[in-house]
């Protein structure tokens, strides 16, 4: 069957290197949504507690309940939860009609819309939505924003930032004491001279799929995932045999030809036969992906359809994020 293999090493190399930035492995959140980004959610959590790691970031309570037991505090970025929670987890407050949904008593933490304009506040709206969380009676306990282009070179990361630092600010004038303050995702925690906040919400890095300008000079960072395939069946094809659906593969020369247990099923990409997808060892797939199938010149027993997401993502036109994300929980996986 499909296997995805997830190397301890490669993590465990990437947390120390976002830790040397962090100044500190308990000031990194390990963002485990959606699958831990299609590691698998039980998997990654497991190894960031080997890796020290004490903060999770989730996007449903559903996430947060599977790994909750681990961590010391999980952020639940994209739900409000019907009942109470327990009292590590904490809500996210992405817009002010939110606040009358949360359950009493409920931990949460304030996105403050800081120019991405996708969830949070207006600043000028932010003490105000504070008094309304403690009329609520909600535990008002962080308060983080998000860069939208921090992977870029440009301005934005800086005038976001001060946006944000004009919210602690005044913060400080209001009183609040004791709240968690983040607002680095991985790449701007790299574009960081000195880290100075409590945590650092770090995905695609921790995954070793970051890719930013060298200007930045962003560590060395190493994929975690690699997709497998197994043999399913081999015959043997003259020159000239078509493969596939429409018969878009062309066996130039006698060959032997086996198909493999992956497909658009499985949440591969179908691709485009006209510039075929490549193996890490520079083979071509054949013909049209299958919804459960692809086909290949050789006939070995497992093949590797790739060690690095981000290469990956470079050939199919796409992100890294997708090609992890897409993949089926149901896909064995195995770390080694």
């Amino acid at each position: 069957m499909s296997q995805i293999r997830i190397s301890r090493e490669h993590f465990l190399h990437n947390i120390s290197q976002i830790a040397a930035k962090t100044q500190s492995v308990e000031r990194i959140a390990l963002v485990l949504k959606d699958n831990a980004y299609g590691h698998g959610l039980e998997v990654m959590a497991q190894l960031a507690v080997e890796a020290g790691i004490r903060h999770a970031v989730v996007r449903r309570v559903a996430e947060a309940r599977r790994i909750g037991s681990l961590f010391s505090t999980v952020l639940i970025l994209s739900e409000i939860p019907q009942t109470p929670l327990p009292d590590s987890f904490r809500i996210a407050v992405n817009e002010e009609a939110a606040i009358g949904r949360i359950p009493e008593g409920t931990a949460v933490e304030l996105k403050i819309d800081t120019g991405m304009h996708r969830h949070g506040i207006d600043p000028v709206a932010f003490s105000r939505v504070v008094e309304a969380i403690a009329s609520r009676g909600l535990r008002l306990v962080g308060v983080m924003t998000h860069y939208r282009s921090a992977d870029e070179i440009g301005s934005d990361l800086f005038w976001q930032r001060k946006r944000f630092e004009a919210i602690r600010e005044e913060a400080e004038r209001m009183g609040l004491s004791g709240l968690r303050w983040h607002s680095c995702n991985s790449a701007a925690l790299f574009r960081t001279a000195s880290f100075d906040e409590d945590i650092a919400r770090i995905g695609i890095a921790a995954y070793g799929c970051l890719r930013m300008p060298s200007v930045f000079d962003p560590p060395k960072l190493e994929p975690v995932m690699s997709l497998w395939a197994d043999r399913i069946a081999t015959r043997t094809l003259v020159a000239g045999a078509r493969v596939g659906y429409g018969g878009e593969g062309l066996v130039t020369a006698p060959t032997s030809v086996s198909s493999y247990d992956i497909g658009y099923g499985d949440g591969w990409f179908r691709g485009d036969t006209r510039t075929p997808y490549r193996l890490p060892d520079g083979r071509a797939l054949l013909g049209r992906v299958s919804m459960d199938a692809v086909s290949l010149e050789g006939e070995e027993e497992r093949i590797c359809l790739f060690d690095d997401a981000a290469e990956a993502a470079s050939q199919l036109g796409t992100i890294p994020y997708e090609v992890t994300t897409r993949l089926d929980p149901g896909i064995e996986r195995v770390v080694v």
